[in-house]
């Protein structure tokens, strides 16, 4: 890439468009493109191809989509697969229409079969069923891989799809019925800590920063109180998690995703990724830290850096999802990247961010 070619984010000010875009200032990159969504909605066509045919950006980072934990996938199934589609049909068109020089499509790991071989190579793509918790968004993204090697293959355009891991970070979710499961444990702990030293202040302080289900600091201590016990936060010092912990989970810090992103942009084209000439499938690039850990012993770390010291009790009447989600990162390595960052630094960089966030 060029340093004063036109980048186009879209999703900069989530957790890994954000990223991207520090990742890239830092490496001297200055032309940037960005739109709030109440300034462009991605799932309105004629809006994304008017800005597009606008602004005529060269490089695009697709970082925008629908996201959510367990909860949210399983319960608002037709918004994640409908909105996802549209964003990202919707960019990926326009991307051609315009001819921008290179694209970069973010998917997710939940891509892979729910009883993939673990670690999960890129080959294993649709090879079993998906998960069923996730499945209307596992397959938008799919769709997402397809759609990039389809405009490859026959119209020659350098559209790349990254399949990253369990990203967390700075500007992560932190609201407890849609967050991912790092973000939430880390909340989670941290008001069980300040319950258990009767920090009424800094409870407030918290919920007046992210509301949960409409409930902030302003109201009253019953109904913090309330709310925070149905999430499992209670003053009996004790926080109570879903499922057995059993389930293993790789994570990435989401600055190393963005340099991954970085690097894929810089010196990776669709054509290092062909391998078989006569059938030309699974592009993608697994991202990710090579390295799981259970559910269980993540919580225990984030407790430990949280310096909460309460119980933490499991509801294993409540899903699982897939028993382990390592991906085989082996193709990335060979084209240059490696994860750097450590789950307990990263852990450690999150939380001090979230302590001091505005």
């Amino acid at each position: 890439m060029e340093k004063n070619e036109k980048i186009y984010i879209a999703g900069h000010n989530g957790l890994v468009g954000s990223a991207i875009k520090r990742v890239l200032q830092a490496k001297g990159y200055t032309n940037f493109i960005t739109k709030n969504s109440s300034e462009l909605d991605l799932r309105n066509q004629a809006d994304v191809l008017s800005f597009f045919n606008t602004e005529k950006p060269v490089y695009v980072f697709l970082a925008a989509a629908k996201v959510g934990g367990i909860v949210a996938n399983n319960t608002y199934r037709a918004d994640f697969i409908y909105e996802n589609l549209q964003i990202q049909n919707n960019i990926i068109h326009a991307a051609y229409i315009n001819k921008v020089k290179k694209l970069l499509f973010l998917g997710s790991s939940c891509i892979y079969p729910k009883n993939a071989n673990q670690p999960m190579d890129e080959n294993e793509l649709l090879t079993d069923v998906l998960e069923y918790t996730n499945e209307p968004y596992a397959i938008a993204k799919i769709a997402g891989i397809k759609m990039c090697e389809s405009y490859n293959l026959q119209y020659g355009t350098n559209f790349i799809s990254v399949m990253p891991t369990n990203l967390y970070g700075i500007n992560d979710n932190y609201d407890l019925e849609k967050s991912h499961v790092l973000p939430a444990l880390i909340r989670k702990f941290h008001l069980g800590k300040l319950l258990m030293d009767n920090n009424e202040t800094m409870v407030r302080n918290d919920l007046n920063h992210l509301p949960i289900e409409g409930i902030s600091g302003k109201n009253t201590w019953t109904e913090i109180v309330n709310v925070l016990d149905k999430y499992g936060i209670n003053r009996e010092a004790s926080v109570l998690l879903w499922g057995s912990g059993s389930p293993m989970r790789e994570f990435l810090y989401v600055d190393d995703m963005a340099k991954a992103c970085a690097h894929v942009m810089e010196r990776v084209n669709f054509s290092d990724l062909i391998a078989d000439k006569k059938e030309i499938r699974n592009t993608h690039l697994n991202i990710g830290s090579g390295t799981d850990i259970t559910i269980k012993n993540l919580a225990i770390l984030v407790a430990k850096i949280v310096n909460y010291t309460g119980k933490i009790v499991w509801d294993k009447t409540k899903p699982d999802g897939t028993a382990r989600k390592l991906l085989n990162v082996d193709k990335i390595n060979k084209l240059g990247w490696k994860a750097e960052i450590s789950l307990e630094e990263g852990i450690r960089k999150n939380y001090t961010w979230y302590l001091n966030r505005k």
